[in-house]
């Protein structure tokens, strides 16, 4: 397998239902383990210790739950970006990722020509979505 960089996204205990939702946004195979497959017992058994989704766009997001003993701690410094030139897909996936969410820069045409929106999804996690503008 060749090499690959993908977002690995860190939830605070809804990333069962976070990751379902991107499964719902971007279509694919979406597989779970929990830290009770791995023998945890206790209240943190169901929380997600590794999920991966691969979907037939070639994308691969994966996501996981805080372990009891790490602190979680919120930043700004990472967005999740997705371009293309297929706006019927993208603006799909624009829909679904800020139903719910917080629109910062609503997708619309941009000086530079292409069409570039910002969100932060439902759970947290930034969005920007850039529609190329076709030649």
């Amino acid at each position: 397998m060749a090499s690959r960089l993908n977002p690995y996204l860190s939830f605070d205990g809804t990333a069962k239902e976070a990751m379902e939702f991107y499964r719902d946004v971007f279509g694919g195979e979406l597989n779970i383990n929990t830290f009770g497959e791995f023998g945890m017992e206790g209240p943190q058994a169901d929380k997600v210790m590794h999920s991966q989704l691969e979907t037939t766009s070639g994308f691969t997001l994966m996501g996981s739950d805080f372990p009891p003993d790490m602190e979680q701690s919120h930043g700004n410094d990472v967005t999740v970006s997705l371009s293309g030139d297929d706006e019927a897909e993208l603006r799909g996936y624009w829909d679904k990722l800020s139903a719910d969410g917080k629109v910062s820069m609503a997708l619309e045409k941009q000086m530079w020509g292409d069409t570039f929106g910002m969100c932060t999804d439902r759970f947290g996690t930034d969005w920007m979505v850039n529609i190329s503008q076709q030649g």
